[in-house]
């Protein structure tokens, strides 16, 4: 699995429909997406799935009037549950013959909703699109349920991903497997070497511990992190736990990772609902890196931090108050389709 910030053929989008992931918002989410679709198309292809042609022609007069290049946008029609095309969508790989195909890992909707047969479909639909082949990741006869936001790779050899997620007994992917099941997959479909185990993820994620609301490569030596010095705060002992483990892991000759920390913002909060807000929920592409802000005096650093940590590429914050009541921001949205 090559890493996100290899060259990208484009980028999978699914515009947002469903009214239930973001209750009274969605008319703001709209324009939020179409920021985003603006935003990555000036770098690359967007591969924008709607559910209907009425979405079609709404999502075209939005982004007709955005001023985005329509050049760089391919609408492809089809029917989808939800938008989060990281955890739905394909995991693009290249074989031993470098042929790049797509990874059709099941989807379950996070274990946690019943809705979510049409979004299991999007990897076939998605190699249809672009030629491709695809191949179902089978391990001890099971089809085994994968989320892309679960796991980071850095592209030669090594994975991020979490005991909350992947080891749950809350929302079960794949009972009975335990790390040497998830190890020999990632192995077999993923070129995975060696997988870095962190404990838990951020407070508000319904995923329970994806990895990209909490530590990503940036490169393939380096990894950040996000942190919360306040100890008041739910997410200070387990982030700082997480840093902890992450200082001691080492690569696969045995070298110790660079570990840059990231802020975390002010908690973010919906009623009583804590929203999970993250700065590591960016996404990396062909020379931009697209990073969620809050408006918290946080969103600068964060910004800052990324900007050294990738000098040659356009570091774009775009403001996700709103995208986050949907429980995920711009790196859930998201998925590269490799060169």
């Amino acid at each position: 699995m090559p890493a996100e910030w290899e060259p990208h053929r484009g980028t999978w989008l699914a515009w947002p429909h469903k009214e239930s992931d973001w209750p009274g918002k969605l008319a703001t989410i709209v324009t939020t997406y179409t920021e985003i679709i603006r935003t990555v198309s000036r770098f690359e292809l967007v591969r924008l799935i709607v559910p209907d042609e009425p979405t079609q022609l709404v999502a075209e007069e939005q982004l007709r009037k955005a001023h985005v290049n329509a050049a760089n946008v391919q609408i492809l029609t089809r029917p989808t549950n939800r938008s989060w095309l990281r955890d739905s969508g394909p995991i693009f790989v290249h074989d031993s013959a470098s042929e790049l195909l797509a990874l059709d890992w099941r989807f379950n909707a996070w274990a946690k909703y019943s809705d979510w047969a049409l979004d299991d479909q999007i990897p076939a639909f998605a190699a249809g699109v672009r030629g491709g082949r695809t191949v179902q990741p089978i391990h001890n006869g099971h089809r085994v349920v994968l989320e892309g936001g679960s796991i980071d790779v850095n592209g030669a050899g090594l994975m991020l991903t979490t005991e909350e997620c992947l080891l749950s007994t809350v929302q079960q992917r794949n009972p009975p497997f335990d790390r040497a099941d998830y190890e020999a997959a990632f192995d077999q479909f993923l070129g995975v070497k060696k997988v870095l185990w962190l404990n838990r993820g951020i407070a508000g994620d319904d995923t329970h511990g994806h990895i990209d609301d909490l530590a990503r490569f940036v490169n393939p030596t380096t990894v950040v992190t996000v942190v919360e010095p306040n100890p008041a705060d739910e997410n200070h002992a387990p982030l700082q736990e997480n840093l902890d483990r992450l200082r001691g892991f080492t690569d696969l000759a045995g070298k110790k990772l660079t570990v840059v920390p990231l802020p975390m913002p002010r908690p973010v909060w919906y009623d009583d609902l804590r929203l999970p807000a993250s700065y590591a929920n960016f996404y990396i592409g062909n020379g931009f890196v697209m990073v969620p802000t809050f408006n918290d005096p946080a969103d600068r650093v964060a910004l800052g931090t990324l900007a050294e940590l990738f000098p040659d590429r356009e570091v774009v914050g775009i403001h996700c108050g709103d995208l986050v009541w949907g429980l995920g921001t711009l790196h859930c949205m998201t998925q590269q389709e490799p060169a």
